[in-house]
C-alpha cells in the first residue's frame, strides 16, 4: 500500500463516485478502480459497497477512512517539520550568561 492509494481511496470516499473521484485526482477511472481493488486485496476487506448510482463506505471503509485521514495528516506534518528543520527554523537555542 502506498500513499497514492490512500489518497485515491479518500477521494472515492469523499465523492462517493469513482468517476468524480478520478476527475478530482486527475487519473483515469480504470486506474483508480484498479488501485482501490488492490488496496482492498491488500487489506483483505471490502471498503465500498458498489451501488448503481455510486459507492458507499462499508463499516470497514469508514474505520479505514478515519485512520487514513489521521495518517495523512501526520505525514503532512512530518514533511512540514522536515522542511522547517532543513531551513534551520526548528532547533533549540540555549544562551547562558
Amino acid at each position: 500500500m502506498d500513499f497514492r492509494q490512500v489518497r485515491y481511496f479518500l477521494a472515492v470516499a469523499e465523492h462517493a463516485n469513482f468517476r468524480r473521484a478520478a476527475e478530482a485526482v486527475r487519473v483515469a477511472q480504470s486506474a483508480l478502480s484498479k488501485h482501490i481493488a488492490e488496496l482492498e486485496a491488500q487489506l483483505g476487506v471490502q471498503l465500498f459497497d458498489r451501488l448503481p448510482s455510486g459507492v458507499r463506505l462499508t463499516q470497514a471503509g469508514r474505520v479505514y477512512a478515519e485512520e487514513a485521514r489521521r495518517s495523512l495528516d501526520l505525514m503532512e506534518r512530518a514533511a512540514t517539520r522536515a522542511r522547517k528543520a532543513a531551513r534551520g527554523e526548528i532547533d533549540r537555542l540555549t544562551i547562558a550568561m
